[in-house]
């Protein structure tokens, strides 16, 4: 082997240790971020103050993550040449832990709505909102299982858990907008429109994870 293809083998080797890094570091921000969207769901529909209380600290965590993976692709990005696969992973790395990161600010804004609703009496379509809850949840541990097992089909399993949320926010939507008889001060409906808001956007990015795992593997958009 020679001088010049002995060097390209190292910095092969060391490029692809880096790559492997970035997953682990992206995998372990998708952790924080399930710990995170399930701390919020307890203080919403447990009413556990305590939940929600430790999620900026973990929030801070999953922000650290974010600017150093960033930080990380870009630099690998212009200092290693890599080549197009390799770009493609760099590239929907970024996408990915922009995604990641929003999940986990609407799960810190979901904990301060869980704080606001505190002191009001639980609304009869709490239940139907938890469901939603839980099925965005499974969305994001299921987007996440994806990209460590690198599974090409999990664009098409998650669009179609999206779909149930979808229709569950559409719903309570209408149930909320529309009810009639209200006693009291309106802002426990106004924090629950927010609410499921919230929950529905989660579940979209937890789609875009899915299908940029389906693009990192097959090279195609979904």
């Amino acid at each position: 082997m020679s001088l010049s293809s002995q060097s390209q083998h190292t910095e092969r080797a060391y490029f692809e240790r880096c790559l492997r890094r970035l997953e682990q570091d992206v995998l372990r921000m998708g952790t924080l971020v399930e710990e995170s969207f399930r701390l919020s769901h307890q203080s919403a529909f447990a009413r556990n103050l305590a939940a929600a209380q430790k999620i900026p600290a973990i929030d801070k965590q999953i922000d650290r993550y974010y600017r150093q993976i960033e930080l990380e692709c870009a630099t690998l990005m212009t200092l290693q040449a890599p080549v197009a696969q390799d770009l493609r992973l760099l590239s929907a790395f970024m996408q990915l832990v922009r995604d990641l990161e929003r999940i986990g600010d609407y799960a810190k804004d979901i904990a301060e709505i869980a704080i606001k609703l505190f002191p009001y009496e639980p609304h009869p379509c709490m239940s139907e909102i938890e469901a939603m809850s839980r099925h965005a949840q499974l969305m994001l541990s299921t987007s996440l299982v994806s990209l460590a097992d690198l599974d090409a089909e999990a664009g098409q399993k998650v669009k179609k858990l999206d779909d149930t949320v979808d229709d569950a926010y559409d719903r309570l939507y209408e149930t909320l907008a529309y009810q009639r008889d209200i006693k009291g001060v309106v802002e426990p409906i106004l924090l629950l429109g927010l609410l499921i808001r919230h929950l529905e956007r989660m579940a979209d990015h937890a789609t875009n994870i899915a299908q940029r795992v389906s693009y990192i593997v097959t090279g195609h958009r979904a």
